[in-house]
């Protein structure tokens, strides 16, 4: 989905969510309600392409059937890529073993990719430093410096198995694989990282923001619109 006209995954009172399109265009086809799980709560303006759903339905139907009635019936920014039957206990978010994300920036003005992409090219990005910072969040930490001081979450350790700069001439994409996620965790690291590789920040930095476990201590969030769920992975798919 292209999350540029939504409030995040979850329903919310203060505008249209993804959940509640799903869900609303579910209860059209089947004239019953039915309640999602997402495998990660993508915050508004974030997008996906890999994001996992899951549902108890209220009664039978080919999962081939119901992906092309509810892409009949979904607006044109929301699109079911595949479906198909689970075991009971399955569940979207706690079965999953890893997700992956990744944010995009663009390196020159771009009309096509201006609601994909963070556009970084008014000032000078060092990339040795962006790469500097993504190898300091490997392996297991606290990431209490990245999430939303109000984040919901039982604990804030999480374990980074990939994180990784890639450039091209006009664009670069931070790639981040984790067994879990924090509420505003990719974007406030690739906030801060820019903040280090611009110059506004010193070289060391970033690991003693990441030892501090304090939010303020941290940089800016990065703007939502340059964030994709890419992937989401359960054991033996």
């Amino acid at each position: 989905y292209d999350g540029t006209n939504y409030v995040g995954w979850q329903v919310q009172p203060n505008g249209m969510s993804v959940q509640a399109a799903l869900e609303n265009a579910l209860q059209q086809i089947l004239r019953s309600s039915v309640s999602t799980v997402a495998a990660g709560r993508t915050d508004a303006g974030v997008h996906a392409r890999g994001q996992v759903v899951s549902f108890k339905l209220p009664k039978e139907i080919e999962p081939e059937v119901l992906v092309k009635s509810l892409n009949g019936v979904l607006p044109d920014d929301i699109a079911i890529v595949a479906g198909d039957r689970v075991a009971d206990d399955f569940h979207a978010r706690y079965s999953a073993r890893h997700r992956t994300y990744r944010y995009y920036m663009s390196r020159r003005p771009t009309a096509l990719e201006r609601n994909f992409s963070w556009y970084v090219g008014g000032y000078k990005v060092e990339v040795d430093l962006l790469r500097q910072c993504a190898g300091s969040v490997m392996g297991e930490h606290d990431f209490a410096s990245f999430c939303k001081v109000d984040s919901s979450s039982e604990h804030t350790r999480c374990i980074v198995d990939k994180s990784v700069w890639s450039e091209s001439e006009s664009k670069l994409v931070y790639e981040i694989r984790a067994n879990r996620f924090l509420y505003g965790m990719v974007r406030a690291l690739v906030g801060t990282m820019v903040e280090v590789a611009r110059g506004h920040r010193n070289e060391g930095s970033f690991e003693e923001i990441l030892a501090a476990r304090d939010r303020s201590k941290a940089g800016m969030s990065a703007p939502a619109k340059g964030l994709f769920l890419e992937e989401v992975v359960y054991e033996g798919s």
